[in-house]
C-alpha cells in the first residue's frame, strides 16, 4: 500500500542526551569520554558520549565492560529530574509547530507537521528551525530525519549524527534505503539479523527484492510485511500523548513470547512503569486493564474495577498478573507479540489518612522510596525482583 501523499513526519532525536547535558553543565567534561550510569562498576550505561562510543561503549552495556573498553572514561551519576526539566523545554519547542507530537522518551519524538507547512514553510525549514530553537534554549544539539512516514524518518535521523538533518522526499526513499545494512531496520535485532544474513541478504535493497517464500523460514506469515518495511512503506500515524483517561505502559516484543514465566515478568515490569507514571502525575486508579496481542495480531483486553482507588505498585501488579494468568489459562499455547498494562478510573491522589491499613502504609512508603531512588539514578537503578528472568539451570 503506498504512503499517503503529502504527509511529512519528523523524527527528532537528541544527541547523546544525558551525556550532552552533563558535558554542557561541566566544562571539564567537554571533549572527554563520559558515561552516565552506575558509578560503582556494577550498574549499566544509561548514556554514552560520542567520545566514548568510539571504543564500542553503548547504552545498556554493563559499566564494568564499558570501563574495560575505555579505562579513561569518566562515570557520572544520572540526574533524571534534571534531564526531565530539559526535556520539557525541548518538547515545548515541538508544540510550537504542531500538536501532533508522539514522545518516545525524554529525548526522542515523532512530529506530524503536515498541517504546519502552510504556516511555517517547507518541512526542511521547519526541521532546521526546531533544531535552532532547541540549541538556543538548551545549548544541545538534535538530529532530525524528515520523511513521509515514521519508519523512514527514524532511519534518516540516525544517518548523520550528531547534529544531523536528513530529508528524504518520497521519490528518494528507495535510493536511500537500498544500500543500508538490514540492521538499520527496526525490529531486526541481534537474534533475527544473523538468520537473514545467512540467506545472503545483507542490505535493505536485497531484503526488499527477496521473495516472501525465501523469508518465511525466518519471519513466517509476516514475510510480506518485512518486505514492505524494507521498501520504506509505513502507514502508522503519529499518535499524540493526550489520553487523560488512562495511564498505561505497553511493549511490542522483538520476538513473540509463549513462556508463561517470561510473560509474567513482563507484566510485572509494565505494571511497575504504569504505577510510576500514576505517582508522578499525582493520580490514583480504580481500574486495571491488561492488553494482550497474539502473534496473529488479534488483540484482547481484560479489565477489573476495584475499591478503593490506589497508586500502589503491589496492588496493581497483583491484579494485572491475575488478569494475564486467567487469559493464559484459556489460551495456554498462545504466542504473544505485545503486552500492556493500563490504569483508568483516575482521580487525584489524597493524603493517606490515620486509618489506612498498615500494609497500605508500607506499600506507599516502599513506592516513595523507589521513586526517589529512580529520580536520582534513573529507572535502571531498581527493578521489581519478580520482573527478572530466572538464571538458566546448569
Amino acid at each position: 500500500m503506498p504512503t499517503r501523499d503529502g504527509r511529512w513526519i519528523l523524527h527528532v532525536d537528541m544527541d547523546a542526551f544525558y551525556a550532552s547535558v552533563e558535558q554542557r553543565d561541566d566544562p571539564a567534561l567537554r571533549g572527554k569520554p563520559v558515561i552516565v550510569g552506575g558509578t560503582g562498576g556494577r550498574g549499566v550505561v544509561a548514556a554514552a558520549s560520542y567520545e566514548v562510543r568510539k571504543f564500542g561503549v553503548h547504552s545498556a552495556m554493563p559499566v564494568r565492560e564499558a570501563l574495560r573498553r575505555c579505562p579513561a572514561a569518566i562515570c557520572v551519576a544520572p540526574r533524571i529530574s534534571h534531564y526531565a526539566a530539559e526535556s520539557k523545554k525541548i518538547f515545548a519547542v515541538f508544540h510550537e509547530f504542531t500538536p501532533l507530537v508522539q514522545g518516545l522518551s525524554l529525548d526522542e519524538a515523532f512530529l506530524d507537521i503536515t498541517g504546519s507547512i502552510a504556516a511555517f514553510g517547507p518541512a526542511e525549514d521547519i526541521a532546521r528551525e526546531i533544531k535552532r530553537r532547541i540549541h538556543e534554549r538548551t545549548g544541545l544539539t538534535a538530529s532530525v530525519g524528515v520523511a513521509s512516514n515514521k519508519l523512514v524518518a527514524k532511519i534518516a535521523s540516525d544517518l548523520r549524527k550528531p547534529d544531523g538533518l536528513v530529508v528524504v522526499p518520497p521519490d528518494a526513499v528507495q535510493a536511500l534505503l537500498d544500500p543500508l545494512p538490514i540492521r538499520r531496520l527496526f525490529g531486526l535485532g541481534a537474534k533475527t539479523a544473523p538468520r537473514v544474513e545467512a540467506l545472503g541478504i545483507r542490505t535493505l535493497g536485497e531484503l526488499r527484492r527477496a521473495s516472501p517464500a525465501q523469508l518465511r523460514p525466518v519471519f513466517g506469515r509476516y514475510a510480506e510485511r518485512v518486505i514492505e518495511r524494507a521498501a520504506g512503506i509505513d502507514e502508522r500515524p503519529v499518535t499524540p500523548d493526550v489520553d487523560e483517561k488512562q495511564v498505561s505502559a505497553e511493549e511490542t516484543f522483538e520476538a513473540d513470547i509463549s513462556d508463561h514465566a517470561k510473560l509474567a515478568s513482563e507484566i510485572v515490569r509494565l505494571a511497575d512503569r504504569t504505577c510510576g507514571r500514576l505517582r508522578a502525575n499525582g493520580l490514583t486508579a480504580g481500574c486495571v486493564t491488561v492488553k494482550i496481542r497474539r502473534a496473529d495480531f488479534t488483540t484482547f483486553t481484560r479489565q477489573r474495577h476495584f475499591e478503593p482507588p490506589t497508586q500502589e505498585t503491589r496492588v496493581i501488579t497483583a491484579i494485572a498478573l491475575e488478569l494475564l494468568r486467567a487469559w493464559l489459562a484459556e489460551q495456554p499455547r498462545a504466542r504473544l507479540r505485545l503486552l500492556g498494562v493500563g490504569a483508568s478510573g483516575l482521580a487525584p491522589a489524597v493524603q493517606m489518612d490515620l486509618f489506612t491499613a498498615p500494609e497500605t502504609g508500607r506499600n506507599r512508603q516502599l513506592d516513595a522510596a523507589v521513586d526517589r531512588i529512580r529520580e536520582k539514578f534513573g529507572r535502571v537503578a531498581l527493578k521489581p525482583a519478580s520482573s527478572l528472568e530466572p538464571d538458566p539451570k546448569p
